[in-house]
């Protein structure tokens, strides 16, 4: 099967041509999810994979599935990602999972290469949760972490719910969010973190995916003239936002070198110059790869904001928005991407995942497992976010030879229960 090798120079064409939908002067993308931008890349890709003949279905999550058929009637071995990006989002968080897999049919179609099961490229909706949150609710929804209808309820800063953003750009299918069962699932990533890079390794063989959480936090103090108003008697939410930032810090260092603690966003009201702040949002988010040790971090994290604010008279409200437990892809699925990368030749490194994705949630439901490729510099999320042509090429080709040696996993135990 190693002679069938992606194309390269049409994969990274791709690439460069799917950024410009949403780019930025800075070289990124700014393609939020469900926006006309989404709709566009959505197009893109609808017309791309029937051209190569597939059939290609959504969801009433918005997600969409092109499907090539095989030779027996079994569940399809489904790969891809997500199109949806950060406000300041790279060319490759995603997009890369989606168009290798892409790029890996158009080389089974070019060769004639029959699979014995189908094969489907999936593009997850609001993976990034930077719109709508929480994040992979597409894939949330599809494993059965929330309910459709939660799901469309949810709201943009705006006040649009992301049912009627889904509407709005025509992408609300038929096909119920979950009543598509799989063989299995496999997404290509680029790492987001700056070890692969380090280490000079090509593919990370991701095992499973670290513990996370999300939080929202209101901090609710006066607001007050900024001239007028004496030190000892303010309520700034604001200077109880910034302790809690500090904690939060803190936190995540504690629990050093595997905890993370980060808040990521932030918004300030009245936001005047003169006005001492009387509100402040901001969210959260704390990792750990051991389920017992973030239930630690959690009770440090709601300590340090009880103590932050209650010091400095303010009032708080908290609410957990998403929990994600730590997670072991399935032993198959990691066993088929490390036989791709030998077979093609290519070092790897077991690894654990730092960042959320889709594979996480679809794996309560099918045998999942993920491939990583290095990124410069470890930087996503960001503008400036790099995989060379030759990364791509690469965790594109051991995407291929994976979802290759797991149908044919499929195919043997097919012929077993026949002949059984």
């Amino acid at each position: 099967m190693r002679n069938l090798a992606i194309d390269a120079e049409r994969l990274w064409g791709e690439l460069m041509e799917t950024a410009a939908i949403g780019g930025t002067q800075k070289g990124g993308i700014c393609r939020l999810t469900l926006t006309d931008l989404d709709r566009e890349v959505r197009d893109w890709f609808k017309a791309k994979a029937e051209a190569l003949g597939c059939r290609v279905t959504v969801d009433d999550m918005g997600t969409m599935f092109a499907r090539r058929p095989g030779t027996a009637d079994v569940p399809p071995i489904a790969f891809g990602s997500h199109l949806d990006t950060q406000p300041t989002g790279g060319k490759f968080d995603g997009a890369l999972g989606v168009l290798a897999a892409l790029e890996a049919l158009c080389t089974l179609h070019e060769a004639g290469y029959e699979t014995y099961a189908p094969i489907e490229v999936v593009n997850w909706t609001n993976e990034e949760g930077s719109r709508f949150a929480p994040a992979m609710v597409g894939s949330g929804v599809f494993a059965r972490v929330f309910t459709r209808d939660e799901a469309h309820a949810k709201q943009d800063r705006s006040g649009v719910t992301f049912g009627a953003a889904l509407d709005a750009i025509g992408y609300r299918g038929a096909e119920p969010c979950g009543a598509h069962p799989l063989s299995a699932f496999f997404e290509l990533h680029i790492e987001q973190g700056p070890i692969l890079e380090a280490q000079q390794r090509d593919i990370g063989v991701v095992t499973g995916v670290q513990a996370m959480r999300w939080y929202e936090v209101t901090i609710t103090g006066q607001d007050a003239h900024t001239g007028a108003t004496p030190m000892n008697l303010r309520k700034n939410a604001l200077l109880g936002a910034a302790r809690v930032i500090e904690r939060v810090d803190g936190i995540g260092r504690a629990a050093a070198p595997f905890g993370v603690g980060t808040v990521g966003l932030i918004e300030n009201k009245p936001n005047s110059r003169n006005v001492v702040p009387g509100e402040v949002f901001l969210c959260a988010d704390l990792r750990h790869p051991d389920d017992d040790m973030l239930d630690t971090m959690e009770r440090r994290f709601e300590i340090a904001v009880a103590d932050a604010c209650d010091g400095l008279g303010l009032g708080v409200t908290m609410q957990k928005i998403w929990h994600q437990p730590a997670l072991r892809f399935d032993p198959d699925c990691v066993a088929s991407v490390r036989a791709a990368a030998e077979l093609s030749g290519y070092s790897t490194r077991d690894m654990v995942s730092g960042a959320g994705h889709d594979a996480a949630y679809v794996s309560r439901v099918a045998p999942a497992s993920m491939i990583f490729v290095p990124c410069r510099g470890g930087i996503s999320h960001n503008e400036v976010e790099f995989t060379s042509k030759e990364q791509c090429a690469k965790g594109a080709q051991v995407l291929l030879q994976a979802v290759l040696d797991y149908d044919r996993k499929l195919a043997e135990r097919g012929r077993a229960t026949k002949n059984g």
